[in-house]
């Protein structure tokens, strides 16, 4: 979803603003910089961040700031942690938004909406489910690359339906029965775009991936 300037009314973009700012502010402070310092690592965060701009001009929709494209929140957020991740998606919609696929007042409520949703259920999704459930390879792979995905665009999904029919953008019946259900579609795409990467990732590269331990879910297993 990609909402233009005039969608929402005035009021929603400005406090989208006030609380996007602090957001962003606090994620530049905690995000791991050191991090970056390495050649590779900074390589990837911003191959990631080219990738997806690329992936989410890739969209479908027919009416203004009803777009749908892939996320890829939950895979940033298990390699990158949820800072960086969510610095990460928000030059990805700069990115967009230079190219007219976005409005610029509007950028706080996309950034809010995409990123911060979708970093924020990402990362509380994997602290759940790897909290309840054994750490073993395979449940890293299908229940946090490839569920966690999902559910997190499904989240995102229910979010914008609601922000949009509060705002009176769209009527409640046409967003339930000619929106919403199409993130169901999304989420399943979503999901093996983030478990096939996170997959090649953890076997190839585990290095890369912040989240993922080799004595936590290989040793003993």
């Amino acid at each position: 979803m990609n909402l233009t300037d005039n969608l929402l009314g005035e009021m929603w973009y400005w406090v989208a603003w006030g609380a996007w700012l602090p957001l962003f502010a606090r994620s530049i402070w905690l995000a791991p910089w050191r991090r970056l310092a390495d050649s590779e690592q900074s390589n990837v965060w911003f191959g990631m961040v080219v990738v997806l701009i690329l992936l989410w001009s890739l969209k479908a929709g027919v009416k203004p700031g009803l777009s749908l494209h892939l996320l890829g929140a939950n895979l940033f957020t298990l390699v990158f942690g949820p800072h960086l991740a969510f610095v990460g998606l928000c030059l990805v919609l700069f990115g967009i938004t230079l190219n007219g696929a976005a409005g610029y007042f509007s950028y706080a409520t996309n950034a809010i909406l995409l990123a911060g949703v979708g970093v924020f259920l990402s990362h509380q999704l994997f602290r759940l489910l790897s909290g309840a459930l054994p750490k073993h390879f395979f449940v890293y792979i299908f229940v946090n690359g490839f569920l966690g995905a999902a559910l997190a665009m499904v989240g995102v999904g229910i979010v914008s339906t609601i922000v949009l029919a509060l705002a009176g953008a769209y009527a409640w019946d046409y967003l339930i029965e000619e929106y919403f259900p199409y993130y169901f579609l999304l989420a399943f795409s979503e999901a093996w775009l983030s478990g096939m990467v996170v997959t090649l990732l953890v076997v190839y590269r585990p290095q890369w991936v912040g989240t993922f331990d080799d004595n936590s879910y290989l040793s003993g297993k």
